[in-house]
């Protein structure tokens, strides 16, 4: 695993239950502003869904897009945490 995926990982585990970020904002906090794609390629295989929230990562415009276990879950995870 690459330093990046592992920031990426560290980053998308500290957004708290009813919160989301973006792709972007992920991946300026892991340290590349410009590796938004490459979150969503990190996030793609995660190990980890029951401890890394990647359900909480979302669209620069909103979107629900990018989830492993469909979209439909994606946002009903994200109805149940109060987003």
């Amino acid at each position: 695993m690459t330093t990046f995926a592992q920031k990426i990982y560290e980053v998308v585990r500290e957004i708290p239950v009813g919160r989301v970020m973006t792709y972007g904002q992920v991946a300026r906090l892991a340290g590349n502003p410009r590796g938004a794609r490459g979150v969503g390629f990190t996030l793609h295989r995660n190990p980890e869904p029951d401890n890394i929230p990647c359900h909480r990562v979302i669209g620069a415009d909103g979107a629900m897009v990018g989830f492993g276990g469909g979209i439909d879950v994606k946002e009903k995870l994200l109805q149940i945490e109060g987003q």
